[in-house]
């Protein structure tokens, strides 16, 4: 499973230490931005480039990470995208039901939130990357009811 992960200037430190987890666990971990910290930096710049990462990426269930500071930004930008179904997850419970029922392939995190809780963060990213689609018909019924709106 490929992973692009991205964030603004408000997610930047968590997402270096979300990234170096996951390298640490042998994921194929694309780093999307910013590769600096930046102020001034906009974060729908950065769910672009993983969302289109996502759409062309032709791998077994590409996924991203996008850390923002409340989560809400990132979400906005990279669900304006056919096919991108993201969710801002504060808790493993919400991260399971969100790939389970919704087949989340963008997780948003807040990094005002979870940035000093290392061990929330990481029982986040774990459930959200383990945890399957149910498949349920009308799951995928949502899911296309979705994609036809953009």
């Amino acid at each position: 499973m490929k992973i692009y992960l991205g964030s603004d200037h408000n997610g930047y430190h968590m997402k270096e230490k979300v990234f170096a987890y996951l390298a640490k666990r042998k994921y194929d971990v694309e780093d999307v931005g910013g590769k600096e910290l930046d102020p001034d930096d906009d974060f729908p710049e950065f769910a672009q480039a993983a969302a289109i990462q996502i759409i062309g990426d032709t791998s077994k269930d590409p996924r991203a990470i996008l850390i923002c500071g409340g989560g809400q930004g990132m979400a906005m930008a990279a669900n304006r995208f056919r096919g991108i179904r993201a969710s801002v997850i504060w808790d493993a419970y919400e991260a399971k039901m969100t790939r389970n029922d919704n087949d989340s392939n963008v997780l948003c995190l807040p990094a005002r939130i979870l940035e000093n809780d290392d061990e929330e963060w990481q029982d986040i990213i774990d459930t959200w990357l383990h945890t399957p689609f149910a498949s349920a018909p009308r799951y995928k019924r949502r899911n296309t009811q979705i994609d036809e709106l953009s």
